[in-house]
């Protein structure tokens, strides 16, 4: 029994000792390698939205309230057959005679202050004798035109009513590509529409204004705009206005992929200019330029793909009288990037004659700053008044003290004249006008209003500095 009892705890012991020679050996001399994963932390960027698209619910219900309908009216000869066998036997079928008809036409527009005023494009309403406004709540008013300006396709309209909804100005210079905009328009049979999308590019120029001196600098977005929708407005997601919908890229006349607007840094100084002098102040660099492609720059060895050649300056520009020279490469207008002829126009297409802008130039591999004061058409730096840019010249009231030299009570001075109807009747600049038509002027108003009234010929009577008296007679046609 003793015997079996030592065999057990012999046992035990070998077993105790086995299982703490194991532990022994694991804890010092098999210990394993221990790998460590850190998770990346997450990192969500600036601009990232994880929810995905933006809410654009108040944006869309905020500016349809602004935006209305446009329908014009005007008579249109139309030629019609006479419809008689007989009639048509001696004359022939072909024998046509005219008839006013009247054509009708719709766009949009939007509400820009709460007194009535209404911007829509100038295709709407172009050759237009009746223009009715349709608001969002369906009240209906006779527009009356303020002014057009066919080179940016912007028109203005004003309608009598008071506190009005209206959207406010935007920036349209601070659009970022892939930006969120709403086309908002109010077809003639739909009340109003609402469709989203991004901004796919800017300066964009299409070649579709057919003016002598356009400005295309379009925002392209892929929102959908239908013909309808033109004079619409392209808002933000905080419903402010930053472009006016004019355009479509397709060859059927509907949407088929992406629209053209005009940006409001446009928009809003064509406005001002229509409120204030019944025409846009046309400010000009006076120079012939190209925007730099690779092959430009190899051919006048740039440093660098960028920025808008001067090829030319015109003689009595602002460029030239500032020093700019054929060769620049202008970089930047007041700190601002240009790499585009559709840049260029669209920063010019801010000011006004008689502004001083600071044009960045690159000129033998260096950068200069040239300070640049802008001219109007005729090559002036003065505000043009209402039409006088068929005349050619910049108009002034003449001071007392030439009045009193040469005893005359009145007088208009040509203060600066170029191509136009003065120049080519002979008359030459510091010319002071004195009658039109027989009538006293001592105002450009009183010269606006005389040649309002007059069809034909205009007759011209006044006095140069030196006493001599001098008759012009030129034609309005």
């Amino acid at each position: 029994m003793k015997k079996f009892q030592k065999v057990i705890f012999t046992v035990l012991i070998a077993i105790t000792g086995g299982i703490v020679g194991m532990f022994v050996y694991t804890q010092y001399f098999e210990k394993p390698n221990v790998v460590t994963v850190t998770q990346p932390t997450a990192v969500q960027y600036a601009s990232f939205n994880p929810q995905g698209a933006p809410d654009l619910t108040f944006a869309a219900e905020f500016s349809v309230k602004a935006v209305v309908n446009i329908q014009t009216s005007y008579k249109k000869n139309q030629s019609y057959s006479s419809g008689n066998p007989f009639f048509d036997f001696f004359f022939g079928d072909r024998y046509y005679f005219d008839q006013p008809q009247v054509q009708q036409a719709t766009g949009s527009g939007v509400i820009i202050s709460e007194d009535g005023y209404v911007v829509t494009n100038n295709h709407v309403i172009e050759s237009s004798n009746e223009i009715k406004v349709t608001l969002h709540d369906n009240r209906e008013f006779e527009a009356k035109l303020i002014g057009t300006d066919p080179s940016t396709d912007i028109a203005l309209l004003k309608i009598e009513a008071n506190s009005l909804p209206t959207l406010s100005w935007g920036d349209s210079d601070n659009l970022k590509l892939g930006e969120w905009v709403l086309a908002v328009g109010n077809p003639f049979n739909l009340n109003s529409t609402v469709t989203a999308g991004i901004v796919s590019a800017k300066a964009r120029g299409i070649g579709i204004i057919g003016t002598q001196m356009p400005i295309e600098s379009f925002i392209q977005t892929d929102a959908a705009v239908n013909p309808g929708n033109s004079g619409g407005a392209l808002v933000n997601t905080k419903g402010e206005l930053v472009g006016i919908n004019t355009a479509i890229a397709s060859r059927t006349g509907s949407y088929s992929g992406y629209s053209f607007a005009i940006p409001v840094s446009i928009v809003r100084k064509v406005v001002e200019d229509l409120k204030q002098y019944g025409e846009v102040q046309r400010a000009l660099l006076g120079v012939n330029i190209k925007t730099v492609n690779a092959e430009l720059a190899k051919e006048f060895n740039l440093d660098n793909i960028a920025g808008v050649y001067v090829d030319g300056v015109t003689d009595d520009g602002a460029a030239k009288a500032g020093g700019i020279k054929p060769g620049d490469v202008i970089i930047a207008i007041n700190n601002t990037t240009v790499n585009t002829s559709t840049e260029l126009q669209e920063q010019i297409g801010k000011h006004r004659p008689g502004d001083v802008v600071d044009i960045k130039v690159k000129r033998d591999r260096s950068d200069k700053i040239i300070k640049v004061t802008l001219r109007n058409p005729n090559g002036g730096t003065g505000i043009v008044k209402d039409n006088f840019t068929v005349l050619g010249a910049d108009l002034e009231k003449a001071d007392e003290n030439i009045k009193s030299k040469l005893n005359i009570s009145n007088g208009l001075k040509v203060s600066k004249i170029g191509k136009g109807k003065l120049k080519d009747a002979g008359i030459s600049e510091d010319f002071i006008i004195v009658r039109v038509n027989k009538n006293k002027v001592n105002t450009i108003d009183d010269f606006r209003q005389i040649l309002k009234q007059s069809s034909g010929g205009v007759l011209i009577e006044g006095i140069y500095p030196n006493g001599e008296t001098a008759y012009y007679v030129f034609g309005l046609e």
